[in-house]
């Protein structure tokens, strides 16, 4: 049986990456036209244990360092002499897709998760007969 725990830990520990990397990529999606807002980015690391196992966890969400876009309107109240402001360095079809692969990543463990639970309890129901 600690072959199936093993398994719903590795399958769980993608799970609570995915849903993480997602309420990043949300935040990003919701501040597309924030000005002055850095996309964020979060990185995976992996979690290598003393057994063979190896889990994934959200690393650190870091800040994207790339400039942000300069945006000309001199009616703007953040406008500087120029008439310039500084936009987002978000881009929303990098983030649709992040949101998209997230999504796919997170179904594949879910489903990974259903089936070593489905596979344990037909083991319990042959062990009991």
């Amino acid at each position: 049986m600690n072959a199936f725990s093993d398994a719903l830990s590795v399958t769980a520990s993608g799970l609570k990456a995915q849903a993480a990397r997602l309420r990043v990529v949300t935040e990003n999606i919701s501040n597309v036209d924030t000005p002055g807002y850095r996309r964020k980015v979060m990185p995976f690391k992996l979690d290598r244990s003393e057994t063979a196992l190896v889990r994934v966890e959200p690393g650190r969400v870091r800040l994207d360092q790339s400039d942000l876009e300069q945006i000309y309107d001199p009616s703007h109240p953040l406008a500087d002499a120029n008439g310039n402001y500084q936009g987002t360095n978000v881009d929303l079809l990098i983030e649709l897709a992040d949101a998209r692969e997230a999504q796919r990543s997170y179904e594949a463990n879910l489903k990974m998760f259903d089936q070593t639970r489905q596979m344990s309890s037909g083991l319990l129901e042959l062990l009991r007969r």
